[in-house]
């Protein structure tokens, strides 16, 4: 069965930090890059970080040096540790496979809202 389901959204000052976790089926996870992504109202969805396989890691450049992805092989559960938080990260984040199409199926994603 394919199952993604990402948690650890909230709502949190600017400054802040949340932890995200996505628990992904096997036929997601196992031996694939995962990556993280998010869309913010009347915005495209897009990518924030991936990771690979073998924990090579790729962070858009917003993003680079306040979040970190990681992943844990045996749980099929990857990470996102995000700090100093700002507004402009308010957004619904999913995580997928990398690279994944809008076409792929998708989780509800977990909302971040950062208020200034």
């Amino acid at each position: 069965q394919v199952q993604l389901v990402e948690s650890g959204g909230g709502l949190v000052q600017a400054g802040g930090s949340l932890r995200l976790s996505c628990a992904a089926s096997r036929s997601i996870f196992s031996g694939n890059a995962m990556g993280w992504y998010r869309q913010a109202p009347g915005k495209q969805r897009e990518l924030v970080a991936y990771i690979s396989n073998t924990g090579s890691t790729y962070y858009a450049e917003s993003v680079k040096d306040r979040f970190t992805i990681s992943r844990d092989n045996a749980k099929n559960t990857v990470y996102l540790q995000m700090n100093s938080l700002k507004p402009e990260d308010t957004a619904v984040y999913y995580c997928n496979w990398y690279p994944a199409l809008p076409r792929h199926y998708w989780g509800q994603g977990t909302q971040v809202t950062v208020s200034s």
